[in-house]
């Protein structure tokens, strides 16, 4: 016979053998969710585990439920009851640590699960390697959510399966994964470690999981889901949020920061300063952020002790540390560490409303800075230069500002009086341009109605505009009641014609005598009759139906039983099954079977040309030269051009604009006569035998292109086969020179008689220049020079470089390989420089250099600005075989020519044997050819003209004149 121990358990005279696994899981008046967590631990494919479940003394019936588990598997699962509440996750798992039998150790809460094969992968990974600590990928599920939405926790870390015979091997490890959840240690290891939890104080995963790491002779990690971490969002009547979401609470930041100086004294006594500096990168990333998003809604007692506490922490970190941080984070916590609440609170509204600008900013010494303070000291002046944000020259349309709202009244009735001042970066809203407003108040949810008010007052008030306006929502503002129940508000401002939308960003204070307002919902007012004001979770201004009395709660309740009946279901069903649908159809792969099945059934519209120029990126090229000779030449043409992105810039208003992959657009394509662009329609699109199609092309080559490319090589038969399908839709294509033929032609595999060397339709702008000026001895600027507004007595440089992406093959932001500044300060006096990166890449200016440096990058025509110029800078980009028809000097700054030509796609030729021009890689060697420039002009005047002569043979001036002849007819129809 057994006997019963002081835990419930039953004890057996017959000692059990020892389990490879224990699963230690922790419970906290938590009796409905624990059986689901400990049946996820006895269903294991991995027999041999032990379940021990230890109870933080709840007061509901956790531990009785616990005793009736044990019951039910007395083999398997031992329950055992802490004396009194530790208030935290470290007791529990230390007396759990301590009753465990297993081998190897694993941990779970309650209220989560495992994956069914959890156990046997760690167990087999930890056998395999000989590892102290294994470690698995879990996997966030939002129990709330529709669908229950799953995240997996840090996916990079786990990748593919690796041993570590250290943690600093993979940093990332030891700073993000710090949950002590989804791994498996060896019992023996935590022993001879002696290595516990800290009890009394919250974030002991953190402490915990930092010292198994550090101190692991070897780590494996493997590739499997092995937890799933069940997540419920707090609701606003929810009382018991979970401790790390209770964010509020300066305890609670306390004892995180207690942690983090523990963690760091391991550190240091380990020696480990490059570990410690990725934990400062996160903590400044991530652990801080997760107290500054909240400190504008709460008091300056909070704030104080808040600054107390991390002030000194922040003196440890050093500054190539803030250097790793986005820019916003570097700032707030800068301007904490000084205590600086004028210019953090802003900037903490700007670090939860992504992109917003919160500051008035401050320009000095040609670079722009957060805010106008600590300028003096060397460190905030580098932390607060946000000149390469761009702030200075974006477009005012695209400004998401900060509206603070100032004050706020209420009648008691149904009218409100909102006050409020936008921040005015820069100056950029002038005082002289005429600005308007309203205050909109819009549904959350997607609805029918729209409420405007006018404002009372606005006007500029030096770094703001201040406004003020009344909106009567009681009588004007009528909610359906049901299905727009948040109301958000918006102050929409007309500045000159661009259309700005701001929030209205609010604190608790803004909002402390706030009443209910008395509205009448269209529905019944038994369902909703006032609205509160609320602050959101991103800190604006909204309002909130409710309603109040036990008629209006029963009335709700109705509402909700109707919603949730089978009639409701059926209604929401209907509805999503419609809005499905719509994606449906809006998908590509259901554009792109229409498009074959249906659209390509539609007769050919005589006379329909599609032009693109990049991808519908521009309004450019070859295919705009064309575009513009066939109106010259009176072409009858129903013209449609492709546009990418929302909203067409730049594009002609003599033809149809269609947006790309729009329904529209794969009509027009179907039934064309031509298709017209100089790179490419969208590859699954087959072209129709009626349909001719022009491919001009967008440069000569100078890196592998096609079937040269190494990439295009490692392409599967299959692959390869359909590549040459989509290049086998050319009917015809133009080449400006053997060269084309030789490299271009022939890697795309193109027949001979699909080519047509008429040149290229965009340089017949260039010949002609040429020619005028060979004939007049003359060079005329034109027009251009002073739209840019480039001076008489300075010559004009064009520094054009090809396209950049990150080692990802990312597209990213081109970083300018000179010192802009350092050239306007030597040869500002002599040139103007224009920077035109490719279409893909954009580039920030400092505003010191403004007026000697101009970004010429949103034109959409290179050839203007080709023309203007007195001197071209590039790279490698093909726009060097366009310009060398002018004859005009060139420079090649080729700093990184190894890794371009032979750690990429390799080339046809080399650039330094045949540049028309000096080839330099630094800075210094640029900057004195710059100087050195007349010399080049006469010293490279016999390479240009054979550079000129090889790759722009066919360039005589006629190309665009050339191609309209041969398939239009002029002046009457095609």
């Amino acid at each position: 016979m057994g006997a019963t121990d002081t835990t419930g358990t039953q004890r057996t005279d017959t000692p059990a053998p020892e389990p490879d696994v224990s699963v230690i899981v922790i419970a906290y008046n938590d009796a409905a969710r624990l059986p689901t967590a400990v049946r996820s631990a006895l269903a294991q494919t991995l027999r041999s585990t032990e379940i021990v479940i230890v109870d933080d003394c709840s007061t509901d019936g956790t531990y009785e439920v616990a005793r009736g588990l044990a019951a039910d598997h007395p083999d398997r699962v031992r329950a055992f009851r802490l004396e009194r509440n530790s208030g935290g996750c470290g007791a529990p798992r230390n007396r759990g640590m301590q009753e465990a039998r297993g081998r190897y150790l694993m941990f779970l809460d309650s209220d989560d699960e495992l994956e069914g094969n959890a156990c046997r992968n760690m167990l087999e990974a930890a056998e395999e390697t000989g590892a102290d600590l294994v470690s698995g990928l879990c996997l966030r599920v939002h129990v709330d959510s529709r669908h229950h939405k799953t995240v997996e926790w840090y996916p990079w870390l786990y990748s593919a399966t690796r041993t570590l015979d250290s943690v600093a091997e993979l940093p990332d490890l030891f700073v993000y994964d710090t949950l002590s959840t989804n791994k498996c240690y060896r019992r023996d290891f935590l022993l001879q470690q002696n290595l516990i939890f800290p009890v009394g104080i919250h974030y002991e995963d953190l402490l915990f999981s930092a010292s198994a790491y550090l101190a692991a002779g070897r780590i494996a990690l493997i590739p499997n889901h092995v937890y799933y971490w069940n997540v419920a969002e707090p609701t606003a009547s929810d009382g018991a949020r979970s401790i790390s979401n209770r964010r509020h609470e300066i305890a609670n930041f306390a004892q995180r920061m207690e942690i983090h100086r523990r963690i760091d004294e391991l550190l240091e006594r380990r020696r480990l300063p490059e570990l410690k500096f990725h934990k400062d990168v996160k903590f400044l990333k991530h652990d801080l952020v997760l107290h500054l998003r909240d400190l504008p809604l709460l008091d300056e007692e909070y704030r104080r002790r808040f600054a107390e506490l991390v002030g000194g922490y922040l003196e440890s970190i050093g500054p190539e540390a803030y250097a790793e941080a986005q820019p916003i984070q570097a700032i707030c916590a800068y301007l904490l560490a000084r205590e600086d609440w004028d210019n953090l609170l802003p900037a903490a509204d700007t670090l939860t409303n992504r992109d917003k600008i919160s500051s008035p900013l401050a320009e000095r010494d040609g670079r722009i800075y957060w805010c106008a303070e600590h300028l003096d000291d060397p460190e905030g002046r580098r932390v607060l230069d946000v000149t390469d944000l761009g702030y200075h020259t974006a477009e005012l349309g695209t400004f998401f500002l900060r509206n603070r709202l100032t004050d706020y009244a209420d009648d008691g009735r149904g009218t409100i009086r909102l006050s409020g001042a936008v921040v005015n970066p820069l100056g950029r809203i002038r005082p002289d341009v005429p600005v308007r407003g309203q205050l909109e108040f819009r549904a959350r949810r997607r609805s029918l109605q729209t409420f405007r008010f006018p404002l009372l007052a606005l006007r500029h008030a030096g770094e703001h505009l201040e406004w003020t306006a009344e909106a009567d929502l009681g009588r004007q503002l009528r909610p359906l009641g049901v299905i727009d129940a948040v109301w958000d508000v918006r102050l929409l401002l007309d500045v000159g014609g661009e259309r700005l939308r701001t929030r209205l960003s609010a604190d608790g204070l803004a909002l402390e005598r706030a009443r209910p307002l008395h509205v009448r919902p269209r529905l019944t007012r038994l369902v909703a009759d006032r609205l509160e004001p609320r602050i959101s979770r991103r800190g604006h201004l909204s309002f909130v139906l409710a309603a109040r009395g036990r008629a209006a709660e029963r009335t709700r309740r109705a509402v909700d039983a109707a919603v949730h009946s089978r009639a409701g279901d059926l209604a929401k069903s209907g509805f999503r099954t419609a809005r499905q649908a719509k994606r449906r159809l809006d998908s590509g792969d259901t554009k792109i079977r229409a498009y074959h099945a249906v659209l390509c059934r539609l007769p050919i519209r005589k006379g329909l040309v599609v032009f693109e120029s990049h991808l519908g990126k521009q309004f450019s090229d070859n295919p705009r030269a064309i575009y513009e000779e066939m109106r010259r030449q009176d072409v009858v043409f129903e013209p449609v051009w492709s546009y990418a992105g929302r909203k067409p810039q730049g594009f002609p208003d003599s033809a149809v604009l269609v947006r790309r992959w729009s329904w529209p657009y794969l009509r027009a394509l179907a039934q064309a006569e031509f298709w017209i662009d100089n790179q490419g329609f969208p590859l699954k699109l087959t072209k129709r035998p009626g349909t001719t199609y022009i491919q001009t092309w967008h440069g000569s080559a100078l890196k592998r292109m096609g079937f040269d490319e190494p990439g295009k090589k490692l392409l599967s038969r299959t692959e390869q086969e359909d590549y040459q399908r989509v290049l086998d839709r050319f009917d015809h294509f133009l080449v400006r020179s053997e060269h084309d033929v030789r490299t271009l032609a022939r890697a795309l595999r193109l027949r001979e008689d699909v080519l047509l060397r008429t040149g290229y339709p965009r340089n017949d702008a260039l010949v002609a220049v040429r020619r005028r000026t060979e004939g007049t001895g003359t060079r005329e600027r034109g027009p251009l020079a002073a739209e840019l507004g480039i001076p008489d007595d300075r010559q004009v440089l064009l520094y054009a470089p090809t396209f950049r992406s990150s080692a990802s093959g990312r597209v990213r932001r081109f970083e300018l390989p000179f010192d802009v500044e350092e050239f306007a300060h030597r040869f500002g006096d002599r040139f103007v420089l224009l920077i035109r990166s490719h279409y893909l890449n954009h580039v920030v200016l400092p505003p010191s250099v403004r007026g000697t440096v101009l970004d010429v990058s949103g034109r959409h025509d290179v050839t203007p600005l080709l023309a203007l110029t007195d001197a071209l800078i590039t790279d490698y980009s093909s726009v060097m075989f366009d310009y060398a028809l002018l004859d005009r000097p060139m420079i090649f700054y080729a700093y990184d020519w190894e890794e371009y030509a032979g750690e990429a796609r390799g080339t046809y030729f080399d650039l330094r044997e045949k540049a028309p021009g000096p080839v330099v890689e630094s800075e210094d060697a640029l900057f004195a050819a710059v100087a050195e420039l007349k010399r080049a002009d006469t010293e490279y005047a016999d390479a240009r003209r054979r550079f000129a002569e090889e790759f722009g043979e066919y360039d005589r001036g006629d190309a665009a004149r050339s191609v309209v002849q041969t398939f239009f007819t002029i002046g009457g129809g095609a």
